[in-house]
């Protein structure tokens, strides 16, 4: 399992909105505690010290999906930013979970309904950190 990192910034923000969307039932329970486990592991660090090839919140990166040969970019977001037709995912997702805190090039693998899925991470299109933007 490869390590990743996480800002502290993104950690305390999905640590307050885990506990505010288990109390709501705003997320699913098996999504809320992977999430939890991630960010339990991860790697923390300031914002101005997070690597420009790492996913953080609010990156938009280029994915590859062997299993379907496709391309997707997509950017990951808080929940009440979501949008799938602007490819805008929520971090309550099991894809963009599995996202969080990985480095170009790395390849992850999650279970879906159908079974499980591999991802390739080709590139980050946009990273708020490397854009000198911490507070997004």
């Amino acid at each position: 399992m490869n390590e990743i990192i996480v800002s502290k910034i993104d950690s305390n923000r999905l640590i307050n909105r885990l506990k505010t969307a288990r109390q709501d039932k705003t997320c699913h329970a098996l999504d809320a505690e992977k999430l939890t486990e991630e960010l339990r592991r991860a790697i923390l660090c300031e914002p101005e010290k997070i690597p420009a090839d790492v996913v953080t919140m609010n990156s938009k990166v280029k994915v590859y999906i062997p299993s379907m040969n496709v391309k997707k970019e997509i950017t990951l977001v808080y929940p009440e930013e979501a949008d799938l037709k602007k490819n805008k995912v929520s971090i309550f997702a099991p894809m963009a979970i599995g996202l969080l805190g990985y480095r170009k090039g790395d390849e992850i693998e999650w279970t879906v309904p159908k079974g499980k899925v591999k991802v390739i991470i080709e590139e980050i299109i946009y990273q708020p950190e490397a854009s000198g933007n911490y507070e997004l």
